[in-house]
């Protein structure tokens, strides 16, 4: 009788188990699939294209630009060498004579920007002038938006440590994210619709609390 009983016992209990298995593997897969994979599923949320890891930049002092001024002026004034730290930063890349894609890329930002409402002062414009800055190519709705953007002149040879952590791809027309620690961690193409990028800063700064 006692060994009826204690063989029934695993028997009873394999159905618990199978609910149990059935219950969690489902969640334990979808563990697997998001953090032991890189596969990620279509439909995610960001528009723009995740750096991952995401990069900690170097911190250079450049000479700034005034675009505001006189054609060619650079009053060569170097920015703090943490100007890419304490607000999150729309960052392009670009040679200093701006061709079309560069106007196109710095309106895009610029409106991105203006498109954040109350958040705008949580965020900045940085254009990194890889070449000899500027020829002041600019429609007159550029004019009026030049003062508000920080421009670099990184064309020496102190900058180069910093370009090298930007990936190369399509820089012409993208547009960088850095965050108020220096990370650069995601990047857009300027030539899709900027509500994509507007929606996608919205999203971080409401998350976070730095910056």
């Amino acid at each position: 009788m006692n060994a009826t009983v204690s063989g029934a016992g695993p028997n009873k209990r394999t159905p618990l188990l199978l609910l149990a298995l059935l219950f969690f593997a489902p969640l334990l897969f979808s563990f697997w699939v998001y953090y032991g994979s890189r596969w990620r599923p279509s439909g995610r949320t960001n528009h723009g294209v995740l750096i991952e890891p995401a990069i900690t930049l170097p911190p250079v002092p450049l000479p700034r630009i005034d675009l505001a001024a006189a054609s060619n002026s650079n009053n060569d004034v170097p920015a703090a060498a943490d100007i890419l730290r304490g607000k999150w930063s729309l960052v392009y890349i670009a040679a200093g004579d701006c061709d079309a894609d560069c106007r196109d890329t710095l309106y895009y930002m610029r409106q991105t920007h203006l498109g954040l409402g109350n958040l705008i002062p949580r965020v900045q414009r940085v254009f990194l002038a890889s070449q000899p800055c500027c020829d002041r190519k600019f429609s007159p709705q550029m004019d009026a938006a030049i003062p508000a953007v920080i421009t670099l002149n990184a064309a020496g040879t102190a900058a180069s440590q910093l370009l090298a952590q930007f990936p190369s791809e399509r820089r012409a027309t993208t547009i960088f994210i850095v965050d108020p620690r220096g990370n650069l961690m995601m990047r857009y193409d300027a030539k899709t619709d900027p509500k994509g990028l507007r929606d996608d800063l919205k999203k971080l700064l409401n998350l976070s609390h730095i910056g």
